[in-house]
């Protein structure tokens, strides 16, 4: 299929063969007939993607902070390479459209193949051929609604949240600041809500657009009666509110707002302002400032967005998705007509175009432009790269086929299987398509792929890295492993003991190797301490403080379904590590959670001991509570009348009889790359895996036993169950 993409650090667009989306549980697969450009909030984003290094550092400080303290915590040559990765990523745009239903996936009873829909998100409804909406990010198109009408649903759905914000009633008096599309379908969604409107905005041509769609009357902001003007319409008082849709840089909008707002009235913010006010004058007045968020109730909410689980309708009876409908209702009813202002029409072919006029003359399209898609293509989940294969075929070497092409697939383990030796690039495969379609073409894969099958049946592929969210990695390597791949998963194994039960079933009837990502144990700091003791010398204590820093609570790593418990996703590579260090398995653990066992409670703050089978001794103390700024981990160990220390993986420390020996390896030293090649080593050898089945299982088994003790079940063993 055909997809508008853009290259964040050029700015350039095109028209990608991108894959079809994977139809999955919980949406719908939708081809796409129309998609609407707003031209505000879009401009935007191409415009900072044309922007300089320097120029997208001031316009993105957030950024800039993030990259300071990952490189303080990981290098700056790591850094660097992941920064440099993300830049070159395909990026969509898009976040309106209205399509057909062509596929219905899993827990979807309320759609059918053919019905029309329209479709709300960034990242989802995109500017392409076919797109996987998620139930609440989509709304059946009533029957005579004109498609190309009910494409502008999500820029509807925002103009009809700031109206709710605004909080009018009927005859209330509403200054609307910016006639831009949002703004102009405010006015007439305004006005079907009995209101008076007058509109304002610094360019004439929208005047008139905004008298046609039911302003009582407008003005350009530059003009000296308007604030005379808006005095006499309104008796003297003042607007009842101000409803800000305008884009810009300036605290123009918030000044006037203040000036023509009546006593005690509301301010509310739809639009990209800066919140910058006059407080004598917000202050005088009693003034509100209301914040319109997006489409409504649910947007940013994982479980409404990405879930579909919906909001009481007693508690919240206006969310995203019904405002979508209720917006389409209005069109119905002729209250709100998007297309009757004149929104330009491009075939999908020529959307460059279309990008480069909204760019070189900014009032050309300001009311929106609308994408019209070709109905003659079919779906097509494999696409051939565009760039030349890594590799030459997979004879001699071990043909890699990866799953999954999120932020840690392209930045650590694609260049750490680049450095090995002995690897031939077949497939990688995303659900979403682009980022595979992505990474192929920067890294040399012969294709990229939406559909794990075509990974599966490839009889060139030797080995499967799996690099997935969490929930998926046990299905995902149970299935390669019964199709004879060898399979590298990215950590954790499993976060149930069915799921590892499953797994260790497979691996054992497959004889494949399972390997999962403990770098850490592969790290020469980790190599030099482990032959800095004597495997007969006697037991070790290992010491393993991990200052991991917090994660937000709307993240998927702290969804238990999808994420997993911390100590299950994180924790695994340092019950590896001590198990590593101290030559020995996990018998007996025991873990406490700081503040108390909580049940259902993250597990961020806890400290878990474990008695290994050879007497050894090893604590794991795992926070998020500490200062993030200080150093992440340190690894201590104890024994044989010796102590060694690895510090944040910057360099180790061996001590013995008074001397003290320093290593410092290049780079910060986790292993990545040795892990990957003894991995590809063993595969083509033909050799066991680098880390012990055994040893990766009881691992995995010892995690899962740790959460169930931080649930109150005190010291647990894990002999009866290995």
């Amino acid at each position: 299929m055909k997809q508008i993409v853009q290259n964040y650090r050029t700015g350039e667009l095109w028209l990608e063969d991108v894959p079809t989306p994977l139809c999955r549980k919980g949406g719908v697969l939708v081809r796409n007939e129309y998609s609407v450009v707003s031209t505000g909030t879009e401009r935007m984003k191409v415009n900072q993607a044309r922007m300089s290094l320097i120029e997208k550092a001031k316009a993105r400080p957030d950024k800039v902070k993030q990259v300071l303290q990952s490189v303080s915590q990981v290098g700056l040559v790591e850094t660097f390479n992941k920064v440099q990765e993300r830049l070159d990523s395909l990026t969509p745009l898009g976040y309106s459209s209205v399509g057909t239903v062509v596929e219905v996936g899993a827990g979807i009873d309320s759609l059918s193949v053919g019905d029309r829909v329209a479709c709300a998100g960034e990242g989802v409804a995109c500017h392409a051929e076919y797109v996987f909406v998620p139930r609440n990010l989509c709304a059946p198109v009533p029957e005579g609604v004109e498609l190309k009408d009910a494409a502008f649903s999500t820029v509807g759905a925002i103009a009809i949240n700031g109206v709710r914000q605004a909080n009018v009633s009927l005859g209330d008096t509403v200054l609307v600041i910016g006639l831009g599309l949002v703004g102009l379908l405010g006015v007439q969604i305004l006005t079907a809500a009995g209101c008076r409107v007058i509109g304002v905005d610094i360019d004439s041509s929208k005047l008139e657009l905004a008298n046609q769609c039911g302003a009582e009357a407008t003005f350009l902001s530059s003009d000296s009666g308007l604030e005379q003007a808006v005095l006499h319409l309104t008796n003297g008082r003042g607007a009842d509110a101000v409803y800000i849709a305008a884009s810009t840089s300036k605290s123009d909008p918030m000044d006037m707002a203040g000036e023509l707002a009546r006593d005690r009235g509301t301010v509310v913010v739809v639009g990209m302002v800066p919140v910058h006010a006059d407080w004598r004058v917000y202050y005088a007045k009693e003034l509100s400032i209301v914040m319109a968020r997006s489409y409504g109730p649910g947007r940013y909410d994982r479980n409404y967005e990405n879930k579909g689980i919906d909001y009481p309708v007693g508690y919240v009876p206006w969310t995203e998705r019904r405002n979508l409908e209720e917006f389409m209702r209005l069109i119905s009813l002729g209250k709100v007509q998007p297309t009757a202002l004149g929104s330009a029409v491009f075939d999908l072919e020529r959307a460059p175009e279309a990008y480069k006029e909204m760019h070189e003359s900014p009032g050309k399209h300001a009311v929106g432009i609308i994408f019209k898609y070709p109905q003659s293509t079919a779906p097509t989940r494999k696409i051939k790269a565009s760039a030349e294969p890594r590799g030459a075929g997979v004879s001699g070497n071990v043909g890699v086929g990866l799953i999954g092409a999120g932020n840690f697939a392209t930045g650590t383990l694609i260049p750490a299987l680049k450095s090995a030796s002995g690897t031939s690039f077949r497939g990688i495969c995303s659900a979403g398509g682009l980022s595979a379609k992505s990474a192929a073409n920067r890294h040399g894969f012969e294709y990229a792929t939406s559909d794990i099958e075509d990974i599966l049946n490839d009889n060139n592929i030797n080995a499967v890295v799996i690099a997935t969210r969490h929930d998926t990695h046990a299905g995902f390597a149970t299935q390669a492993l019964r199709h004879g791949k060898h399979v590298f998963v990215e950590k954790p194994l499993a976060l149930n003991d069915a799921e590892l039960e499953e797994l260790i079933a497979a691996q054992r009837e497959s004889g494949c190797i399972l390997m999962p990502g403990y770098n850490r144990r592969f790290s020469p700091l980790s190599e030099s301490v482990k032959g800095f003791y004597s495997a007969e010398g006697g037991p070790v204590e290992v010491v393993c403080r991990i200052n991991a820093g917090p994660i937000g609570a709307d993240s998927w790593y702290q969804d238990a379904e999808e994420g997993g418990w911390r100590i299950v996703s994180e924790g695994c590579h340092f019950i590896d590590l001590i198990s590593y260090l101290s030559g020995a398995l996990p018998e007996h653990v025991s873990a406490s959670m700081v503040g108390g066992n909580v049940d259902g409670g993250q597990n961020d703050n806890c400290i878990v001991t474990l008695e290994m089978d050879n007497g050894s001794l090893g604590v794991l103390i795992y926070v998020a509570n500490g200062d993030s700024h200080f150093e992440k981990e340190r690894i201590e160990v104890f024994g044989q009348q010796r102590v060694a220390v690895i510090e944040n993986w910057y360099s180790a420390s061996l001590s013995h009889e008074g001397k003290v020996t320093k290593v410092k390896p290049a780079g910060t030293g986790k292993g990545h790359k040795g892990e990957i090649q003894a991995f590809i080593d063993a595969v083509r050898k033909g050799d066991a895996s680098p880390i012990a089945q055994d040893s990766a299982f009881r691992t995995t088994l010892a995690t899962l036993k740790i959460q169930q003790s931080l649930l109150g079940g005190g010291r647990l063993s894990l002999l009866d169950e290995s």
